[in-house]
């Protein structure tokens, strides 16, 4: 392959990970212009148009998406193993690019790096921030950490934990209102509720103890929010009972800035889990990586912490 076809492919698929040419300049150390030339040069030696390019945004087109499908992964393999080549076989490095919820990612994982950078100073983890589910093999990252990604036969996940779902006040708010008995009583409470990001609808507060007792609560809204750590905020000014993941919910728990509510009842959910490609040979950087990520989870005792009852 000449050196010119590869300085096209990398431009394009690139651009295409990145959805616009300036942030593929800048993960390729280029300018706009050449970025953008590369791919008009490619497009004319193909005889396609391969993006829709407008003054917002930067779109596949159908001849577009069947190539950045086809030759994603394989170059992304060929370019993992030059690095190798270059840093030494074997070697963890590169950019590793990886997905992650914002509470979970900023409040737990990125305390971890520090060791993870000092032991690997060759790796550079690239962390994008985004509660929405992403699609790995289509968006260019090497590793998710979240729960609920589709697995197919090109993903692997490893579970980290098991999630609970917990309903939560603040103390003010208790005090006003006397705190429920029973499931049933929240009817009589104000509640924050939330729509899932996935479906667009309101999440049904589905309840259950350790006995297999399961009831499907009620609760008077007072507003709906799509983010779980806005929604445990929202609980902590004093506004209603919110059903909230564990992990976002333990560190306000801890700072007495929100309190248990019937706390022998909760909700379950998918499990925490790192996601990553099914290639053949697995890149070094990933394999560091999902490996120092499961050992950290297990020695901070999160997965306990995150399912406790």
């Amino acid at each position: 392959m000449s050196t010119e076809l590869r300085s096209h492919l990398d431009a394009f698929v690139t651009s295409a990970d990145e959805g616009s040419f300036s942030a593929a300049a800048r993960r390729l150390g280029l300018t706009p212009a050449a970025v953008s030339k590369s791919v008009a040069q490619f497009e004319s030696r193909l005889g396609v148009r391969l993006f829709q390019r407008s003054t917002r945004r930067l779109a596949l087109t159908s001849e577009g998406e069947r190539l950045y499908g086809q030759v994603r992964l394989p170059w992304g393999e060929i370019g993992d193993a030059l690095t190798d080549l270059r840093q030494g076989a074997g070697k963890p490095a590169g950019t590793l690019k990886v997905a992650l919820a914002h509470t979970v990612g900023r409040e737990y994982f990125v305390p971890m790096m520090d060791e993870f950078v000092r032991r690997y100073p060759d790796v550079v983890p690239d962390l994008h921030f985004d509660n929405r589910q992403v699609d790995l093999i289509a968006q260019g990252f090497d590793v998710a950490i979240g729960g609920g990604i589709e697995l197919t036969d090109a993903l692997i996940a490893r579970e980290l934990a098991r999630l609970r779902i917990v309903l939560v006040a603040a103390p003010a708010y208790l005090k006003a209102h006397p705190a429920p008995s029973h499931p049933q009583d929240l009817a009589r409470h104000r509640g924050l509720l939330r729509r899932s990001l996935a479906t667009g609808r309101l999440v049904p507060w589905t309840l259950k103890n350790s006995t297999g007792e399961e009831v499907v609560a009620s609760v008077r809204p007072v507003m709906v929010l799509d983010d779980p750590e806005a929604l445990a905020r929202a609980a902590a000014t004093g506004m209603g009972i919110a059903m909230v993941p564990l992990p976002h919910a333990s560190q306000l728990i801890e700072r007495g800035e929100l309190v248990r509510v019937l706390p022998k009842w909760y909700a379950e959910t998918l499990p925490l889990s790192i996601y990553y490609t099914s290639r053949k040979l697995m890149p070094p950087k990933v394999r560091v990586f999902v490996d120092y990520v499961v050992e950290e989870f297990r020695a901070r005792g999160l997965a306990a912490r995150f399912g406790q009852r």
